[in-house]
């Protein structure tokens, strides 16, 4: 197992695909775009599939989640998909994208394996996501969550980030949209995983914040006693249900103590969590010649040292220095 000195046990495996993305989403990376990862940095496909291979079969792993960058701007993503819903025993698989081309794949990776998708969109309004996306695609979001849920890709959760002055005052009308379509909402917090460093505390939407607004216009119960174990989302029951809603405080009401998260970047660098300053390096390993025993091992060993929390709510918390989508959500 992947077990802590806490006595965690990491079952889920995050799997970033690339650091590239085709948005420039004002919380996540600048106008121009970042330095991307080169080619020959960035792990093969078929070294992704031996890593995780040796998650699943010798380390414990059930879940994984494909994410970015944007992973479906990987070209062999529909390939990979296939070779882990192969593996015994079977992964259950997800994905986290932005949902641009999800219109033209979701049929292509149900088939090939994936269960579900997570779908980031943060306003109902196209002018609104122009200027949080610098990208005129809001119809292509909404493209491709009707196309996932035509799919079967269930349930369709989608991801939104409220930000001052621009569309903090949507939250309503967000769940409506997402009650009426049968999609599963999960407000998250800003975190400081930017690449500009221009996150501050003061200011940002709280989960706090978003629950007050949600209760203007519906009832909600918290779901059964809000035992949550590992899972990041606090969920809500929608007007006595079925449909429920999920808040994702990760600055103002962590989940660290159950954390059962491992994360692999697009370069073969173990992230014990989203917010650690250190990696282990695997990819190095791999391309010397290393076993999967040892691969294991080295992965048990960086899962060994992960910290009690990520230190959000220490006064001296220090920014990681890559970036959201250099990491993996």
């Amino acid at each position: 197992m992947l077990i802590d000195t806490y006595g965690r046990v990491a079952t889920d495996l995050r799997v970033s695909l690339t650091d590239r993305c085709n948005l420039r989403c004002s919380y996540c990376m600048p106008e121009e775009g970042l330095q991307w990862l080169g080619k020959s940095e960035l792990l093969t496909d078929d070294e992704i599939v031996r890593l995780i291979r040796v998650a699943v079969t010798s380390l414990g792993i059930t879940e994984v989640r494909f994410t970015g960058g944007e992973p479906l701007l990987r070209p062999g993503l529909v390939g990979i998909v296939e070779r882990v819903a192969a593996l015994g025993p079977r992964p259950r698989m997800s994905l986290t994208t932005n949902g641009i081309g999800l219109k033209r794949t979701a049929e292509a990776l149900k088939s090939a394996g994936l269960d579900r998708v997570n779908v980031s969109l943060d306003t109902l309004r196209p002018e609104v996501f122009k200027t949080l996306t610098r990208r005129n695609r809001h119809t292509d979001v909404l493209a491709g969550l009707e196309a996932a849920r035509a799919a079967g890709l269930t349930p369709v959760k989608v991801n939104t980030v409220l930000m001052p002055g621009l569309n903090d005052d949507e939250a309503p009308d967000l769940l409506a949209w997402a009650v009426e379509n049968d999609y599963e909402l999960r407000f998250i917090e800003q975190m400081p995983l930017d690449a500009q460093h221009g996150w501050k505390r003061e200011g940002m939407i709280t989960a706090g914040d978003i629950l007050e607004s949600l209760a203007t216009r519906f009832r909600l119960e918290p779901e059964g006693e809000q035992t949550r174990g590992a899972a990041p989302a606090e969920r809500w029951i929608v007007d006595g249900g079925p449909h429920r809603v999920g808040v994702i405080g990760s600055v103002t009401r962590p989940f660290c103590a159950a954390c059962d998260r491992t994360r692999l970047t697009a370069d073969g660098q173990v992230r014990t969590c989203l917010f650690a300053t250190e990696e282990t390096d695997l990819r190095g390993a791999l391309r010397a010649g290393a076993e999967d025993e040892e691969l294991a091992r080295i992965w048990r060993l960086a899962m060994w040292g992960k910290k009690a929390g990520s230190g959000l709510d220490d006064p001296s918390f220090l920014q990681p220095s890559r970036p959201m989508s250099a990491i993996g959500g």
